[in-house]
């Protein structure tokens, strides 16, 4: 049977099956997104589906209307028009996408959430809540839910919310525009629009609830493999992953902000029934209008029915007849968006990247986007990540940061502060949205460092054979000039200030258990680079001994130490 260019997929006269098979059109044709899963990513080993219970929506069904199809040779031969009605979003409902994206930028920039991936579940799940059937606040007109999830047909959910979400007692439903279970609402609510209520039959809560669940578990959605599982996770479905890639690269390419209310009803569900919205009395703020001719010549189909026919003036159902040209002649593709004119990323001069423990690194991390001719894409995506075993942070404690590119194509990633861990690590540069070799810059945090150590007394220290110091020592670290704090000292009873070795005998310190010890590792110093070593003790041998301290950045200081036995 073949596909159907640029029309609903009438309920009754097309199967799941067909939609799924109009969904490998749409990858084949226009949407590079749009891929197949591998099964172990979507259903298991055996094909078996997942618990409902593990997915926003129960696995509820879902709407199959696709987008328009832009192929460049339909079934007649003729060139093929474009419908841009299949782009439109009501405006309060495409306003609560944005709205929730951006909030998740602030709260979780390093999962990438596009609003259009939330306008495509939402297209999906309920049609942009049914063509935008939203009061001013946001809330549905009319409550939205889909079926009861009694295992019949779909999965066996009985009630959780005693019928506070969904009305129904027995067994569960998904609600709302973005379709949660009940379950799964009272985990990932969010109140999006500030009225201090959670309400998951209103859109910007809704939204935002679902920008939550979809980067939950630190997915990044600019990589392929987590968009998948993040849309997987929303219902277990290959038909349903590649239906929301498709709808998504959709609005990328472009979507247009309707009135409220004016929007197309949904039409073919997944299980082949209609929508089903619960009864309300408060009537639609608007009428249903009436359908628009589309491009190309294309007229209502004079069924009597808001979705549009065959094209033939008749209302015929048969999916097979293709749409007439109209005489119309193909729209000129779309200017390519920032991310997509980006062929290659290049590094613009990011000089060596290294700090001392607890400092910020001088140098920035600064690359730029290019175009297949070499120049400077402007308004791209770039991400920089942290990678690997460390505490170094962008501000703010982050682990990654996300950047648009200036007027010349140059991203500069946010300052870097090292941790007191070092070693190496990288920072990764990845264009947002793009399958680009990235860019790796190795950063190395070295040990805090001091270039001068000295007592804080001139006092002697001496003590007598088999007894205790009477003074403990102390000293300052400093580092040009400045006191140096939190640096990793050594302390050693050597056997003199030209021969580093240890000695095995005089002045010593005592470990955890009281055994005698004549090095001391780890030590640091204060906030204020004081050191202040452990008590000291003698053995019976007298003499004059000498302590060594030694800290990272070469500072070392010899100290004598006399054991004598006191003046007759």
């Amino acid at each position: 049977m073949a596909a159907v260019f640029g029309r609903r997929l009438r309920r009754g006269a097309v199967t799941t099956a067909v939609a799924a098979a109009a969904v490998a059109a749409l990858a084949a044709s226009q949407a590079p997104g749009v891929t197949d899963v591998p099964r172990d990513e979507r259903a298991g080993a055996s094909g078996a589906t997942p618990p409902a219970e593990d997915s926003a929506t129960g696995n509820s069904p879902y709407y199959t209307d696709l987008p328009e199809l832009k192929s460049p040779v339909p079934p007649t031969g003729a060139p093929g028009g474009g419908d841009d009605t299949k782009s439109e979003i009501p405006a309060t409902v495409l306003d609560a996408y944005k709205k929730a994206a951006d909030s998740m930028g602030t709260t979780k920039p390093g999962c990438n959430l596009p609003w259009e991936l939330l306008a495509a579940i939402g297209q999906v799940e309920s049609g942009q809540a049914r063509g935008g059937r939203v009061d001013a606040n946001g809330t549905t007109i009319a409550g939205i839910l889909g079926p009861p999830l009694n295992g019949n047909g779909f999965a066996k959910i009985t009630d959780t919310d005693n019928g506070v979400y969904d009305g129904d007692k027995t067994h569960d439903r998904a609600v709302g525009p973005m379709q949660f279970i009940p379950s799964t609402w009272e985990t990932w609510a969010q109140d999006g629009n500030g009225d201090g209520k959670k309400d998951p039959n209103n859109i910007y809560d809704a939204a935002l609830a679902a920008g939550h669940y979809l980067c939950a578990s630190d997915r990044d959605l600019s990589v392929e493999a987590d968009l998948h599982k993040a849309i997987l996770s929303y219902n277990h479905s290959r038909d349903y992953l590649n239906l929301v890639l498709t709808w998504m690269d959709t609005f990328r390419r472009g979507a247009h902000e309707i009135p409220d209310g004016t929007g197309d009803l949904p039409g073919d569900r997944s299980d082949g029934n209609g929508p089903i919205v619960s009864p309300s009395p408060t009537p639609p703020a608007s009428p249903s209008p009436s359908p628009k001719p589309r491009p190309g010549g294309d007229k209502p189909s004079g069924n009597g029915s808001d979705k549009p026919g065959n094209g033939n003036g008749g209302g015929s159902s048969d999916p097979t007849t293709p749409p007439p040209s109209g005489g119309g002649s193909e729209s000129p593709d779309p200017t390519p968006s920032p991310t997509e004119r980006v062929k290659s990323l290049e590094d613009a001069g990011t000089g060596k990247l290294s700090a001392t423990a607890g400092e910020a690194f001088a140098e920035r991390v600064e690359v730029r986007t290019e175009s297949a001719s070499g120049a400077g894409v402007a308004k791209a995506k770039v991400k920089f990540a942290i990678v690997g075993d460390t505490d170094a942070r962008f501000p703010g404690g982050a682990t990654s940061a996300t950047v648009t590119t200036s007027a010349s194509g140059k991203a500069t990633a946010p300052v870097l502060k090292a941790g007191e861990k070092t070693g190496e690590f990288t920072v990764r540069a990845t264009v947002v949205g793009r399958s680009l070799p990235a860019l790796g810059y190795k950063a190395t945090v070295t040990a805090r460092q001091a270039d001068t150590l000295a007592r804080t007394s001139d006092k002697a220290l001496t003590c007598e054979p088999g007894k205790e110091f009477a003074d403990q020592v102390e000293v300052k670290a400093t580092y040009k000039g400045k006191a140096a704090d939190g640096v990793v000292a050594t302390a050693t009873m050597v056997k003199s200030a030209s021969d580093a070795t240890a000695n095995d005998k005089g002045p010593y310190f005592k470990d955890a258990d009281g055994n005698p010890v004549r090095t001391l590792k780890a030590l640091k110093t204060d906030a204020n680079g004081l050191l202040k070593l452990p008590e000291m003790y003698a053995d019976d041998t007298a003499g004059t001994y000498t302590l060594r301290i030694t800290t990272a950045g070469g500072a070392t200081l010899t100290v004598e130490l006399k054991v004598a036995a006191p003046a007759a």
